[in-house]
């Protein structure tokens, strides 16, 4: 073999282990960035399930460590929470109360990780059913529009399907992914009697209250102060509104932008 041969084949040997290298590398890119999606995909999952049973105590592992920078969490028009102590107060004492059945299913989600690994972006769709029972006396006030006629153990019934969207930031740490950035968009609800035209209609302001959730006997408890005003508000399906895409699906990108406002 002559020593141009001999060269060539070195040379052809050295660009295909060059290629190799590059393909290994792509595959195992590839194969982090689906361990990513399915990580997140539970991540979210377990939060849903924890919160239909109540068990918001062990949703606060799955935020983000406390001192991180940029977490923050809104579920109504009434303000937004950017600091640690506002957003986790939110699972910290949560009732649990007889007769009461929350059951969120999520859907269809669309989830895109950075290239660079280290944020990612979430977006779902949620229909579900709210129901419990609320002492006569409470019951006065709040709209009847919001309840079944008729009682069950001497309360009233109140008894929704509900539907929301969901956009959530996710933050990659210390080799784990969390939850960073959570935002809830009531899409519209209806009692189990009712159809979602007709009680949307009625229903236009609920989403502006800062009504955490319906405790004890039915009652309101409410959401702690805010920290923040709204960048921007969402507002329930309505019969003399048109549907827009919010929040937008994610779509590949290299480093995290700031898009659920």
């Amino acid at each position: 073999m002559s020593d141009t041969v001999a060269e060539t084949t070195v040379s052809e040997l050295v660009a295909e282990v060059a290629r190799l290298r590059e393909e290994v590398a792509a595959a195992r890119g590839l194969a982090r960035r689906a361990a990513d999606r399915g990580e997140i995909e539970n991540l979210f999952s377990r939060y849903m399930y924890l919160h239909n049973a109540f068990e918001d105590e062990q949703i606060i592992p799955l935020w983000v460590k406390e001192g991180t920078e940029g977490i923050r969490a809104r579920y109504t028009n009434a303000g937004q929470y950017t600091t640690y102590e506002s957003v986790i107060r939110y699972h910290q004492g949560r009732p649990n109360p007889v007769g009461k059945l929350i059951l969120h299913a999520t859907t269809t989600p669309v989830i895109e990780v950075a290239a660079d690994g280290e944020t990612a972006k979430g977006v779902w769709l949620m229909a579900g059913t709210e129901s419990g029972l609320t002492d006569p006396v409470v019951a006065k006030d709040s709209p009847d529009f919001m309840y079944s006629a008729g009682e069950v153990q001497g309360k009233k019934v109140w008894a929704h399907w509900v539907w929301c969207k969901y956009a959530i930031d996710f933050l990659r740490q210390d080799g784990e992914w969390k939850i960073w950035k959570f935002r809830c968009y009531e899409l519209a609800r209806a009692p189990f009697e009712e159809n979602w035209v007709s009680f949307g209609e009625k229903n236009q302001d609920a989403f502006d209250l800062d009504l955490m959730y319906f405790g004890d006997d039915g009652k309101p408890v409410f959401m702690p102060p805010a920290d923040e005003p709204v960048p921007s508000e969402n507002h329930p399906y309505s019969p003399s509104t048109v549907q827009t895409l919010e929040p937008a699906p994610p779509v590949p990108h290299d480093t995290f932008t700031d898009t659920f406002k």
